[in-house]
C-alpha cells in the first residue's frame, strides 16, 4: 500500500441550473489574458450535445486516454517512439472552429461617431487576426438546445442507443437535457503527463493537483490531443499550454476555487481523498464493467487503523487524514457510493464525480386533482426520457446496472422525504422502497443533510496544504531569504 493524497471534487448536477457563474468566475480570474480568450477552464455544457470543444468525446477522431491493447495498458494517441517521430505532425488535434474564434467589437465606431442621420453600428473583430468576421460559433454555443438535430443528435453518447431510444429522446413533446460543468479532472492516470514528449505536465505530490511548466513547456501540443476531455489549452501569445490549476493559490490560504466559491446552486463539493497509488495500473486495466468498482475500491477509507499507519509512514500529516475522514468527497463516492467519474472507460481515473441528475418523478394526477404516487416507484427508470443506456455511457463505461442503483438510492430519498413533509406515502411502501434500493433511513437523512442543508466548511473541507514544508524537501529555502527576498524565484539585477 502506497498512500497519496488527491484533493478531489463532487458536482451534483440536480442542482446545477446552468447560468454559468463558475465559467466566468474562472474567465475574469486566471483567462482574460492576450492568447486564452478562447479558453474556459470551467465551461458549462448542455447534455444531450456536442459539448466543447466539438466532439471532444469522440476517442477515434482525437485519440485520447488510454487502451488495453494485448493485454497491456497503453496511450490511444501513441507509443512514445511513435509521438517523437511525429512530433512536428499532430493531425489529432482539436482546430479553432471546434472550439470558436474569439473575437470583441468596434465599440470606437460608436463612441467616436460624429453626428449622422444613420444609427452607427459596430462590427465583430476576430482577437487573432484582428480583422472583421462573420460570427459562426461562440462559448455555450449550443446552450439549452437539448432537442437540437444538429447539436444533441450528434451526441457521441447516442451512438449504442437504439433508434426507437434516439426518436423519444429528441421529440418534440419528450426534449430534455441537463447542464454538465466541466473542470480539468485533475486525474489519478493523467494521460496528458504521460503524452508530454517535454516532461512539463506534472502531478503535485502533496495534494494530487496537474499543473504545466510554463518554464520547460515546447508548445508540441501533444497534451491537448492525450486529454480526452480536452481540458489543456494552447496559448498562442505565449506558445505554452495552459489548464485549470484548481486554484491552488487560494487553496494553500484555505479559500475555495473561484469557480466553487461563486457557484449558484452551491453544486460543487471538495474535499481530500487518501488513495493506494499501488493500485493505479490495475485499477486503470480492469475491464469496463469493473472500472467504477475498481476505482472506488483504490480510495482508501480514512477511519481504517491499517490506512491511518501507512499514510503516517509516506509522510501525510495527520491534519490531512483528519480533512479526508470529513471529506464530502468520501461521502458521495465512497461510503454512499451515488457518484461518479465522467468516463472512466477513459482510464485516467478521473478526481472530478458527478451525481446524476434525477429523472422526472413518477406520478400522475387523479380525478380529484390530487398527486397520484405510481405503486412501482422505479418504473420511471424504464421510460425515462433520459434513458439509462444514455446516462450509463457518460458516467459508468456503459454499466447501466451503476447508474440504476444510483437513481433507486435517490429515488428512495425523494420519496422518504414526501413522506415526512406530505404524509402522502404509505410507510409500508417507504420501507419497501429503502429495501429495493439497499439503504437505510440514517442514510437518507445523511445525505439531504449535506445535499440540502450543508453550509460552507462542509461542502469545502480543505486541509492545510502545508506548501513550504514540500517546498523545503526540494529546495534550500534558506537561501533565497536574503539574496531573493520573499516570493521571488531568480534574484533580481540591475539593467535590462
Amino acid at each position: 500500500m502506497n498512500v497519496r493524497v488527491q484533493v478531489s471534487m463532487v458536482f451534483h448536477l440536480d442542482k446545477c441550473i446552468g447560468c454559468h457563474t463558475c465559467s466566468l468566475a474562472c474567465k475574469n480570474l486566471w483567462t482574460s489574458r492576450p492568447g486564452t480568450e478562447y479558453m474556459w477552464w470551467n465551461n458549462v455544457e448542455t447534455k444531450p450535445g456536442t459539448g466543447y470543444p466539438t466532439l471532444y468525446e469522440d476517442q477515434e477522431e482525437y485519440r485520447g486516454g488510454w487502451e488495453v491493447k494485448d493485454g497491456e495498458l497503453r496511450l490511444k494517441l501513441n507509443t512514445r517512439a511513435g509521438e517523437l517521430l511525429s512530433i512536428s505532425y499532430n493531425p489529432h488535434l482539436p482546430a479553432l472552429d471546434d472550439y470558436y474564434e474569439p473575437w470583441t467589437y468596434t465599440y470606437g465606431d460608436l463612441i467616436d461617431a460624429p453626428p449622422q442621420e444613420d444609427q452607427p453600428v459596430f462590427k465583430p473583430v476576430s482577437l487573432v487576426t484582428g480583422k472583421e468576421m462573420e460570427i459562426e460559433a461562440g462559448p455555450n454555443w449550443d446552450d439549452d438546445l437539448g432537442g437540437s438535430g444538429i447539436y444533441a443528435a450528434h451526441d457521441p453518447n447516442l451512438s449504442s442507443l437504439s433508434d426507437e431510444q434516439r426518436e423519444r429522446l429528441l421529440d418534440v413533446e419528450r426534449v430534455v437535457f441537463f447542464y454538465l460543468p466541466r473542470i480539468c479532472n485533475h486525474c489519478v492516470n493523467p494521460s496528458c503527463v504521460a503524452a508530454c514528449p517535454a516532461g512539463a505536465i506534472y502531478k503535485r505530490g502533496e495534494d494530487g493537483i496537474v499543473l504545466v511548466s510554463q518554464e520547460k513547456c515546447m508548445g508540441w501540443r501533444m497534451c491537448i490531443s492525450g486529454c480526452p476531455y480536452k481540458k489543456v489549452y494552447y496559448n498562442w501569445e505565449t506558445g505554452k499550454s495552459e489548464k485549470c490549476i484548481l486554484c491552488y493559490p487560494r487553496l494553500e490560504t484555505g479559500q475555495a476555487p473561484a469557480c466553487m466559491h461563486s457557484c449558484v446552486g452551491r453544486i460543487r463539493y471538495l474535499g481530500v481523498l487518501l488513495y493506494d497509488a499501488d493500485r493505479i495500473h490495475d485499477t486503470a486495466s480492469r475491464p469496463d464493467n469493473e472500472l467504477v468498482d475498481a476505482q472506488r475500491e483504490m480510495i482508501l477509507d480514512p477511519f481504517d487503523a491499517e490506512v491511518i499507519r501507512q499514510a503516517r509512514a509516506d509522510g501525510v500529516p495527520d491534519q490531512v487524514i483528519e480533512s479526508a475522514r470529513k471529506s464530502p468527497v468520501f461521502k458521495f463516492v465512497k461510503k454512499w457510493k451515488i457518484a461518479l467519474p465522467l468516463h472512466p472507460e477513459f482510464r485516467t481515473l478521473p478526481m472530478l464525480f458527478y451525481v446524476p441528475p434525477l429523472l422526472p418523478v413518477t406520478g400522475s394526477m387523479s380525478d380529484e386533482g390530487l398527486y397520484e404516487s405510481s405503486s412501482d416507484f422505479f418504473s420511471s427508470l424504464e421510460s425515462a426520457r433520459l434513458p439509462i443506456r444514455y446516462m450509463a455511457n457518460l458516467f459508468s463505461a456503459g454499466d447501466e446496472e451503476q447508474v440504476t442503483k444510483i437513481y433507486r438510492k435517490l429515488i428512495a430519498g425523494r420519496y422518504y422525504k414526501r413522506a415526512q413533509t406530505v404524509g402522502d406515502v404509505d410507510g409500508g411502501k417507504i420501507a419497501q422502497m429503502l429495501a429495493e434500493a439497499q439503504t437505510t433511513a440514517e442514510e437518507l437523512e445523511e445525505i439531504y443533510e449535506l445535499t440540502s442543508l450543508a453550509g460552507f466548511d462542509e461542502r469545502f473541507v480543505i486541509p492545510p496544504f502545508s506548501r513550504e514544508a514540500a517546498i523545503e524537501l526540494v529546495q534550500i529555502t534558506q537561501a533565497r531569504q536574503e539574496g531573493g527576498g520573499m516570493g521571488f524565484v531568480h534574484e533580481p539585477h540591475r539593467g535590462l
